[in-house]
């Protein structure tokens, strides 16, 4: 099992930018895809992004491309995700979660965060 804590989320203006974190932990880590999601209030929980803990490879929904890097640290077992020019429909609570098959797909995940409140105002 892996024990997921993530921080950095707040209020933020449209075009600012925030980065959240996420703390790993587990014995079977390096097993998982690490991925955010996000859900805003009345919609379904969806994917943002993905990285591993080997590899350089990194997956965004296109709703982020060009905006948001995931990166990751693995002396510290943490990941990243860095959120530029973020705009108002960025809004919701992200979420961390261990997944071990890397389909981006919540119902796949393992272990999730507690979750963190991003807040993009106009």
């Amino acid at each position: 099992q892996v024990q997921l804590v993530e921080s950095g989320g707040g209020l933020v203006q449209a075009g600012g930018s925030l980065r959240l974190s996420c703390a790993a932990s587990g014995r079977t880590l390096s097993l998982y895809h690490m991925e955010w999601f996000r859900q805003a209030p009345g919609k379904e929980r969806e994917f943002v992004a993905r990285i591993r803990w080997i590899g350089d490879r990194a997956f965004y929904a296109d709703s982020v491309k060009g905006r948001f890097t995931i990166s990751r640290d693995n002396a510290k077992s943490t990941v990243y995700l860095q959120m530029n020019s973020l705009k108002p429909e960025d809004t919701g609570v992200y979420y961390c979660a261990a997944d071990p098959i890397g389909t981006a797909v919540a119902h796949n995940v393992d272990s999730w965060g507690q979750g963190t409140q991003v807040t993009v105002s106009s």
